[in-house]
């Protein structure tokens, strides 16, 4: 039996399941690149366990970030500055700090962004906001507050720095030297959310409260103050009952800022009174204290000979400038940094400066109080007019303006001397598209009517002179 020839229908058909075969092969072609894609993401990407939060993911771009000399240095700062010498285990750092900043950074912007789609955040908004959690802290210098505080106010005076600025040059620095995926204008939109100040780098101005979750200029509650008050009572040894979990899922915007539900303003209270209770018995202990002055003498009397402040305008020299100083200064044994190395000796050896006294002002003197009344000056020459009559042989007997540290200490809220109850704004339950304001009687009736502390103290940086210092002072 003869074969019979075969004919397409149409040339229309052979057309049809060409373009079927094709559409195939691009379909076949998309999805290997999306498991090559995947695959790199997981690759990139990294899972950190934290022990205050648990398990974190960062992304690919976080990562790029993070393996970086720039961040890395943080692992070599601490975060509680001389605190460790006091408390054994506050020697966490300024390292996982930042990584569990940038986590609940996310945390608040995806809830934002789950919860209210109508508030139209983007991809890239959830970018640079991470972005800025993680980098925040860059521009700390040794011991923390200690040295934009102390040390550079001390050898410079007329400069305004702060870490903050610190940071903003540094993270230049980072994405410039390591070619980190971020363009120029999400450069200077992170810039402006560790600011806190929209600055003109985001034009879109209903999206104002995206400055409002990492550095809260207008009431300080932010994720960098959940995460510090929730880590440093972690390894100090304190109980805390701060939840930022809750608060975040308690977060809503309404007109324009970041709002939270009216049943949770007897948190947000414990929330600043823990962080007074932290600066209190923490940050600024006496000892510690003691501790962080002789840590400023050593750094300022060896700044002229290792120019340590003026890396501040050099990223590539600051970027290795972190608390290892102090062992670089004992190591030496060059003769300009002998005072520094004794200074730093007595500190090992737990010879430290003295508390001599201290005093709490009165509400009603806080505001007529200034410097010019109590100070290293006013103290010696009140110990001279009291030693006029009694005839002294000791050694000791005399004192020098150099041998006195007069600190005067402010504790508040983080809101100067208002409660922060002023500026925080809430939602109700029903109704929750209208902010409204609470007043301190309508959350508890022991919420305080003052809201900063000031305290006096002064020390003698000679152990054998602080009785002397006490009765002048």
């Amino acid at each position: 039996m003869d074969s019979q020839p075969i004919y397409y229908s149409s040339e229309s058909t052979f057309s049809s399941k060409l373009k079927q075969n094709n559409h195939a092969l691009n379909s076949f072609i998309a999805s290997a690149e999306s498991i090559t894609n995947f695959q790199d993401s997981l690759k990139t990407s990294k899972v950190f366990n934290d022990p205050v939060h648990g398990h974190i993911e960062l992304d690919g771009v976080c990562m790029q970030v993070i393996d970086t000399p720039q961040f890395q240095r943080l692992r070599e700062l601490k975060q509680t500055g001389a605190a460790c010498f006091v408390f054994p285990g506050a020697t966490h750092t300024r390292f996982e700090h930042s990584i569990g900043v940038c986590h609940l950074a996310n945390e608040m912007i995806q809830h934002l962004r789950y919860k209210q789609p109508e508030l139209g955040i983007t991809d890239n908004d959830i970018k640079c906001v991470r972005l800025a959690g993680l980098c925040h802290d860059l521009g700390h210098g040794p011991f923390s507050h200690l040295f934009d505080s102390g040390i550079v106010a001390i050898t410079h005076p007329e400069l305004k720095w702060s870490h903050e600025q610190g940071s903003e040059d540094m993270l230049e620095y980072l994405v410039k030297d390591n070619s980190v995926d971020i363009t120029h204008q999400e450069l200077e939109f992170i810039k402006d959310l560790i600011h806190g100040i929209p600055r003109g780098s985001y034009p879109q101005a209903q999206k104002t409260y995206l400055f409002e979750i990492v550095a809260n200029q207008r009431n300080s509650i932010d994720v960098d103050k959940f995460d510090y008050i929730q880590r440093d009572t972690l390894h100090i040894g304190l109980k805390s009952s701060l939840d930022a979990g809750r608060l975040i899922k308690f977060a809503r915007v309404v007109d324009g800022q970041i709002c939270f539900h009216q049943k949770e303003a007897m948190n947000l209270c414990e929330l600043f009174h823990t962080r007074y209770s932290l600066f209190k018995r923490v940050y600024t202990h006496k000892v510690s204290a003691a501790i962080e002055y002789m840590i400023q003498d050593a750094l300022v009397a060896a700044d002229p000979y290792l120019n340590i402040t003026s890396a501040i305008n050099d990223m590539e020299r600051y970027v290795h400038l972190n608390d290892s100083i102090l062992g670089q200064i004992e190591r030496s044994t060059c003769p300009e940094l002998e005072a520094s190395r004794e200074t730093l000796l007595r500190m090992r050896k737990r010879d430290l400066y003295r508390l001599a006294d201290q005093v709490i002002v009165p509400q009603a003197l806080q505001q007529r109080l200034t410097k010019l009344h109590i100070s290293p000056e006013c103290i010696v020459q009140c110990h001279l007019e009291l030693c006029k009559s009694v005839e002294r042989s000791s050694p000791y007997s005399t004192l020098v303006a150099n041998d006195i540290i007069v600190q005067w200490l402010k504790l508040n809220y983080a809101t100067k001397d208002r409660h922060p109850l002023e500026s925080i704004r809430f939602y109700r339950k029903y109704g929750n598209d209208e902010s409204i304001s609470l007043c301190k009687g309508q959350v508890s009736s022991f919420i305080p009517e003052h809201c900063q502390e000031l305290t006096i103290r002064v020390y003698s940086k000679i152990y054998e002179k602080s009785g002397y210092v006490q009765r002048a002072f």
